[in-house]
């Protein structure tokens, strides 16, 4: 192919500042000098990608339809109500949202006081009462500074399995932290293991574990103030039982091992003799 070729019009033409540029084709385009080519649809996508995303503020969140929430059952029956857009922050919401198109939904089985700690949360993103930059829970004045019946454990307690159904992580690890501020009396530790055993699936180590960890410690001398609750614990969730004795075997198989002691494979060696059968 032949070299371009530029040709300079004469003084006394009128295109004297343009630059015709030819090739070996006669086809070929002349263009201007000092002019660019789709310069505007440049200068158009460059706008379009410095122009911010758009914020989607609260008041847009409250300018979403209401949505009425019938919590519990029979003459305990509430109803709540909550927008739409905050709302469906839970998959579970939006799954429910997306296949009827009723604006009223039931939850049963459902605690009140666990849904409005929800609710709280999606507006303000806390729930009553709040984490202290201290690290302390927020006192209320109407309950007292032990919990001695558990109600305050289980008040986070609900709120973490009902995060677990609305599939809120952020809930519920919240909810969880909380827990671990509650200073509590051994009775009320007993029942806050029994809804924890009761209403959490078996691997969910996130909040069994602290439990059976907290009793493993403590069993020796808890179970003395809870005045036989700790032995109908374990008969009524063996699960318990096992996760408890699993933690001070291997506490004490720790402890072996830190003093020098012999594996647990040298421990039940020295144990497999026979023992003598009561008649």
């Amino acid at each position: 192919m032949a070299d371009p070729q530029v040709q300079l019009g004469g003084s006394g033409s009128a295109d004297q500042d343009d630059v015709e540029m030819q090739g070996g084709d006669d086809g070929a385009e002349v263009v201007d000098v000092g002019e660019t080519v789709g310069e505007d649809a440049v200068e158009g996508d460059a706008a379009e990608e410095d122009k911010p995303a758009q914020r989607v503020t609260f008041v847009d969140y409250l300018k979403s339809p209401m949505i009425e929430l019938l919590i519990g059952s029979g003459d305990d029956q509430t109803l709540l109500m909550a927008h739409k857009a905050l709302l469906t922050k839970s998959p579970f919401f939006t799954q429910k949202l997306s296949s009827s198109d009723s604006k009223r939904i039931k939850l049963g089985e459902d605690d009140l006081d666990a849904m409005s700690c929800f609710l709280e949360y999606l507006y303000t993103g806390e729930y009553f009462p709040h984490k202290l930059s201290s690290g302390n829970l927020e006192v209320d004045p109407a309950l007292p500074k032990v919990d001695e019946s558990g109600a305050q454990l289980l008040k986070h307690a609900k709120v973490y399995t009902l995060a677990e159904k609305l599939e809120m992580p952020a809930l519920k690890s919240l909810s969880h932290s909380k827990i671990h501020l509650i200073n509590s009396t051994a009775p009320a530790e007993l029942n806050y293991a029994r809804y924890v055993y009761s209403h959490t699936n078996r691997d969910d180590h996130t909040i069994r574990k602290p439990v059976a960890s907290f009793w493993g410690q403590r069993s020796h001398v808890l179970r003395h103030q809870t005045e036989g609750t700790f032995r109908q614990m374990c008969m009524d969730f063996p699960e318990f039982a096992f996760d408890v004795l699993s933690f001070v075997l291997d506490a004490e198989e720790k402890r072996a091992q830190r003093k020098g002691g012999g594996g647990p494979d040298e421990d039940v060696g020295r144990s497999a003799r026979k023992r003598a059968r009561g008649q």
